[in-house]
C-alpha cells in the first residue's frame, strides 16, 4: 500500500512538472473534463444501483468504475497550477482558495478519494451489486468532502 502512495506522489510530481507549462485557463478545462466524465460514469453507477437496479449491467458498472478509479489515479491534483484559482475554462472555475493553501486537507480529501475510487474498481470487478452500491455510497462521500470544503457553490 505505501508504495502504492509513494508512486501515486511520484507521478503526481512528474506529471506536476510537465503541466507547470500549462496556461491557467488550459488547467482548469482539463480538470473541468476529467470531473466531469467522471461525474458521468457516477451517473451511470446511480442509475444502475440506486433508480433503476433491474438495469444493473456488470460490464457497464465495471467500465464505469474503472474510468473513475483511473481519474482518480491520474494525477490531476498537477493541474491546479499557479493562478488556476480563479479564471475560466468550459466555464468559471468553482474552487476555492483554501485549496492552494491547505495543503494538509487537500491531502487528506484527496487520499480519501483514492481510496474509495480505487476500491469502487474492485468491488465492481465482483458482479456484487448490492456491495457496489455501498461502494458507490462512500465514494460520493469522497466527492462530498472535498466539494464541501473546496467547491463554490454554482
Amino acid at each position: 500500500m505505501k508504495s502504492k502512495i509513494i508512486l501515486a506522489l511520484l507521478a503526481t510530481a512528474i506529471a506536476g512538472s510537465a503541466l507547470a507549462q500549462v496556461k491557467p485557463e488550459d488547467a482548469i478545462k482539463f480538470r473541468q473534463s476529467g470531473y466531469a466524465f467522471m461525474s458521468w460514469n457516477m451517473g451511470k453507477l446511480k442509475a444502475m444501483l440506486v433508480d433503476n437496479p433491474a438495469s444493473y449491467n456488470k460490464e457497464q458498472a465495471i467500465a464505469a468504475a474503472n474510468l473513475i478509479a483511473a481519474t482518480a489515479n491520474s494525477g490531476m491534483g498537477a493541474l491546479y497550477v499557479p493562478g488556476s484559482d480563479k479564471g475560466k475554462g468550459w466555464k468559471e472555475t468553482r474552487v476555492k482558495p483554501e485549496l492552494f493553501t491547505d495543503r494538509d486537507a487537500v491531502g487528506k480529501v484527496a487520499m480519501a478519494f483514492n481510496k474509495e475510487a480505487n476500491e469502487l474498481a474492485k468491488v465492481a470487478a465482483t458482479g456484487d451489486a448490492a456491495a457496489l452500491k455501498v461502494q458507490f455510497g462512500k465514494v460520493g462521500e469522497a466527492c462530498k468532502g472535498c466539494h464541501d470544503k473546496f467547491r463554490k457553490d454554482e
